[in-house]
């Protein structure tokens, strides 16, 4: 820009009227990165609906002050580049599974260790227990605020046999999610497969992998039923249960104004209820869908919960605590909640 230029822009700052200043110094637009399908307000992959609906009401809360760019599908950036880039504050926001960052933050795994969380409301009270007060703590430490808590309760979708006892994880290739799920696995004899789940269609596809764990949106979502025969679903109860926030860059967040913070976490917290009706309805819905693609389809039994989750105290948890002396005071903190 030139000086002349420079000149001509801020001297018409300066003789406009007021409010169009303020407008001009508050008005943001802040980016939202997801790996999930795209959709509207109305229908899609409740995560996507989750961005939009968030995005229009702090719009219209903060009277156009803050305006949102949703990018699904990660159209913006890779998925596992989203929680470095918040950090970094190169991304303004992401609803992305925790426990994706655990190379980068061993802590964050706790958002997804087997057996630990088994119930949404379990979950959900997190928010105010111990637990999670310490990760919101570590994660603003980190560079990232909790906006939106978001619980979802997971399955296995497989090319093959349905995985039900740990037993039947033996010889195949499968997909856990975490470092976490993945000693689970292995101690039940499988081999683990590591991919986000945007990915794993390809790979069931191709037989590079047998079988996934992942969410029942997930499942929905990334079209898993026309690559599987059985289905295990999370519905009656489960081992993997996953937290899956909305999280915005806390760089982005402290250079908001008051209100506009305020907006920000008053949407988010009032999203929470819509977030955990929706993965409920997806975790029975879920079994119709792969019924009608012909799969087999099983669910949990409690009793067979808890010799998933007696494996997991022995590897998946120890290991976990063993890690960090942070780790060792959210595992505490988590147990707590049982």
């Amino acid at each position: 820009m030139t000086a002349l230029t420079r000149r001509t822009v801020l001297g018409a700052i300066a003789s406009s009227p007021l409010w169009l200043q303020t407008a001009w110094a508050q008005t943001s637009t802040l980016k939202i990165s997801h790996q999930f399908p795209g959709g509207t307000v109305s229908e899609g992959d409740f995560r996507d609906r989750l961005c939009r609906l968030f995005a229009a009401e702090v719009e219209k809360r903060t009277k156009g002050g803050l305006k949102f760019e949703i990018y699904p599908g990660s159209s913006l950036m890779k998925t596992n580049a989203q929680f470095s880039a918040m950090r970094k504050g190169a991304l303004d926001m992401s609803l992305v599974p925790l426990s994706y960052a655990g190379g980068e933050v061993p802590e964050v795994n706790i958002g997804l260790m087997p057996g630990l969380v088994t119930t949404y409301e379990q979950g959900y009270g997190w928010k105010k227990a111990e637990v999670g007060k310490e990760l919101n703590r570590i994660l603003n430490e980190k560079g990232i605020v909790v906006v939106s808590w978001i619980w979802q309760a997971g399955g296995v979708a497989s090319r093959t046999k349905p995985i039900v006892e740990p037993e039947d994880a033996k010889g195949m290739k499968v997909r856990g999610g975490s470092r976490e799920m993945d000693l689970i696995l292995k101690a039940a004899g499988a081999a683990v497969v590591t991919l986000p789940s945007n990915e794993i269609y390809a790979a069931m596809q191709t037989g590079a992998m047998d079988a996934a764990l992942t969410s029942s949106t997930s499942l929905i979502s990334f079209r898993l039923e026309e690559v599987s025969k059985a289905l295990t679903t999370g519905r009656n109860g489960a081992y993997w249960f996953m937290f899956e926030p909305l999280m915005m860059s806390k760089a982005t967040f402290d250079r908001l104004s008051k209100e506009h913070q305020a907006a920000i976490m008053a949407v988010g917290a009032e999203l929470e209820a819509f977030a955990r009706k929706s993965a409920q309805m997806d975790d029975a819905a879920v079994a119709a869908v792969y019924q009608k693609a012909g799969a087999k389809v099983v669910d949990l039994t409690p009793a067979i919960v808890k010799k998933w989750q007696a494996i997991a105290r022995t590897t998946a948890w120890k290991d976990y605590g063993e890690r960090s002396p942070g780790c060792a005071k959210l595992l505490a903190l988590a147990e707590k909640t049982l």
